[in-house]
């Protein structure tokens, strides 16, 4: 059986071409749709994201022949970003350390998030798979924290997450501000030492 996990990665590598020049293009334009969902939401023009990606706008239909499989893709790349860091923070000696950077990783993906998630039906089948394989990948770092006595006992992984989405859904005069008010709000959940 198939977990959560192993689809979301195969959204992405089930699409991705084989050539080189193919699979180049494939990723300029997931970095160009992740930059331009995060800047103008849901309705970012697909020629500007063909035109910032450096190719023709039948480039970008070849690979994702309508916008929705355009979010999901962007949507499960990012998601998958977040399965494969939990993976390498967990290894980090500091507990606290590999959960902070997560959840600051974490923090970037809400802001590409939101905007799919608007031209997205919440509860698309790849969409609720996204969220069981992020809460399954990131739930862990949260745990080992608690157990090295980094973060408070009482804390849950789903507060965590709505503690830090507010923090990223918030506006900032800049992403400086944010990273201090986020360091201000993980420090309310450590332990007293």
């Amino acid at each position: 059986m198939t977990t959560d996990r192993e689809r979301v990665g195969g959204v992405v590598a089930a699409q991705r071409p084989r050539r080189a020049d193919a699979r180049r293009n494939f990723d300029a334009l997931l970095a160009a749709a992740r930059e331009a969902f995060a800047e103008k939401g849901g309705e970012a023009s697909l020629e500007d994201i063909a035109r910032k990606a450096g190719v023709g706008i039948g480039t970008l239909y070849r690979n994702f022949p309508t916008r929705q499989v355009l979010f999901e893709t962007v949507y499960a790349d990012e998601v998958d970003a977040l399965c494969r860091l939990a993976d390498e923070v967990a290894e980090v000696p500091d507990p606290w350390q590999g959960l902070t950077t997560w959840l600051r990783r974490f923090v970037e993906y809400t802001v590409t998030k939101r905007a799919i998630r608007e031209a997205m039906s919440g509860e698309s089948e790849i969409f609720v798979s996204c969220r069981r394989a992020m809460l399954d990948a990131g739930e862990p770092l949260l745990l080992r924290a608690q157990e090295g006595g980094e973060v408070r006992g009482e804390v849950t992984f789903d507060e965590l997450l709505r503690m830090v989405s507010g923090v990223a859904g918030a506006a900032y005069v800049d992403e400086a501000q944010r990273d201090r008010v986020l360091g201000y709000a993980l420090n309310g959940i450590r332990s007293a030492r």
